[in-house]
């Protein structure tokens, strides 16, 4: 016990001690917890409009109102042809042309049907695709005002309406930061913790201490838990911390119980930490040990879905995330915040992530036997 703790005092001092350590345990992840919510959004407003109106009718012109009144839409150019038009958005300063044809409101009236023509700067289809999405919902229920204003009521058969109650479980507000911001926590105890675990055993190899370790009688689990614990205990403060900022500057806060949450992320930051260390044994260098680092790290970011639900990748992408221990951390997460989800319901993430925890540390272990 006494050699376990004169190595975690080792430990803890190499890393106080270096500023630029510090800084990227604390601070970096308190800015991307800070950034990444208001970054990182699928919700888009501000869709640059091109408008060619052949029509200059009353009804043309409600509908650019109703598109420019909804806050998704800036009127940015009102061009007199569709080549014009064009032109605007070759020049990247129109994201969709909206074109009324001539005799909109004659064919509105008369013939009960009309047509307008959207078109999409298709670059970035996300944008495209919502900016057209907005717009059908916005001339649906400009048509819906239209009939309305149309119909003749009756004074006894009045005409059956359909009175729709939705409601939104969760996440109430629709707001995307609900969805974001336990990912990012997920994201904090991930990326700095793992990249420093790899690194660990391999800066130990390049300044010559391994072999000072290799011959000492320290035991080889006291060396794994000395290397192992320290991170472990800077990732849940770094969690706290998170908890706390999201209270903060979102008012977001875990639904259910702290200490599940601690409990998860301490049994996922042991397996990760056994990740990291597999990897710093594999390294000769740091460089090695950084670059396998950030391969797998970007994989496990990717196909986590901190960003996008896993049900929209591939069926090959959705396979894979199973066998990613990142999947199970930003799960957890979104169900502790917002569903407010026990131990129970979590039981397939705990044994998931105990079962890594022991495979990569198991293997951290065999691995440095064969190399001392």
């Amino acid at each position: 016990m006494r050699t376990l703790k004169f190595l975690l005092r080792k430990e803890f001092l190499q890393i106080f001690r270096d500023n630029l350590i510090l800084r990227m345990i604390f601070a970096l992840p308190v800015i991307q917890l800070i950034l990444l919510p208001y970054a990182a959004t699928y919700e888009i407003k501000n869709i640059t409009l091109s408008v060619v109106d052949n029509d200059h009718s009353e009804y043309s012109r409600k509908l650019i109102n109703n598109l420019t009144a909804s806050g998704y839409f800036q009127l940015v150019d009102y061009s007199k042809t569709y080549t014009d038009a064009l032109d605007q958005i070759e020049k990247d300063k129109a994201d969709l042309i909206v074109e009324i044809p001539e005799g909109f409101e004659r064919d509105l009236i008369r013939e009960n049907a009309t047509k307008v023509l959207f078109a999409a700067n298709a670059i970035s289809g996300q944008t495209a695709g919502l900016a057209v999405a907005y717009a059908n919902t916005i001339i649906k229920d400009f048509n819906n005002d239209v009939r309305t204003e149309w119909i003749q009521q009756p004074r006894l058969n009045a005409i059956p309406v359909i009175d729709i109650t939705s409601s939104n479980w969760f996440n109430t507000q629709m707001d995307y930061k609900f969805f974001i911001v336990p990912g990012v926590l997920a994201l904090l105890v991930t990326l700095v913790r793992f990249l420093m675990a790899s690194l660990n055993i391999v800066k130990e190899k390049e300044i010559g201490t391994i072999e000072q370790l290799n011959v000492s009688p320290i035991k080889k689990y006291q060396f794994i838990l000395s290397k192992l614990i320290p991170f472990w205990v800077l990732g849940l403060v770094v969690l706290t911390i998170g908890f706390i900022i999201s209270f903060v500057l979102y008012g977001i806060y875990p639904a259910g119980s702290f200490w599940v949450g601690f409990l998860f992320a301490g049994i996922y930051l042991i397996a990760l930490l056994g990740f990291g260390l597999l990897t710093s044994i594999y390294s000769d260098t740091q460089q090695q040990a950084m670059f396998i680092a950030y391969f797998f790290m970007l994989i496990f970011i990717l196909l986590g879905g901190l960003f996008s639900p896993i049900e929209n990748m591939p069926d090959w992408a959705q396979y894979l995330t199973y066998i990613n221990p990142v999947r199970y951390l930003i799960e957890a997460m979104r169900m502790l915040v917002l569903k407010g989800s026990g131990f129970w319901d979590l039981r397939y993430h705990f044994l998931i992530v105990t079962g890594f925890a022991i495979v990569f540390n198991g293997l951290a272990i065999l691995k440095y036997k064969k190399t001392v």
